[in-house]
């Protein structure tokens, strides 16, 4: 695999944007763990490989949490992950396969047992921003180590 070419430089106002929606976002989650685990979760479905590699070992930085990292792509058939954690996966997944089905009523009832109106719009963010950045990385073919 190669780099195509560095999207940072070849556009620094997108960027920018980006950095600007990423901090908007990481600013309003609480809870980083999670926030992580639905950015390694929405990269395991967009075979996004630099942003599985960044936020595996930015989920690292936060505990240990190499089981969760390990069984993120099964993680409904294991009892490692708490119901919250549970709810927001199965959103995050309708989300970033949104064309699939969307997000049906039954799910959201769900998530809206956890999380406010105002926590909901925050985690459509923070997924659509995930998604953004695997965009940009897929399409542009960066990989883990290509800016070093």
């Amino acid at each position: 695999m190669s780099l195509r070419f560095n999207y940072r430089a070849a556009n620094e106002q997108a960027f920018r944007a980006m950095m600007a929606m990423e901090q908007h976002a990481g600013g309003r989650i609480q809870d980083k763990v999670l926030y992580e685990l639905v950015k390694i979760r929405v990269s395991q479905i967009n075979g996004c490989a630099f942003c599985l590699d960044m936020h595996a070992k930015d989920l690292m930085k936060l505990g240990d949490y190499a089981d969760h990292i390990l069984l993120l792509s099964v993680w409904h058939e294991v009892p490692l992950f708490t119901e919250k954690e549970k709810v927001l996966l199965e959103f995050a997944e309708a989300v970033t396969l949104i064309s699939q089905g969307g997000v049906p009523v039954a799910l959201y009832d769900k998530v809206m047992e956890h999380f406010s109106q105002e926590e909901y719009v925050d985690w459509i963010l923070a997924i659509n921003t995930i998604n953004n950045w695997n965009r940009i990385a897929i399409s542009t073919g960066m990989y883990p180590g290509c800016f070093n």
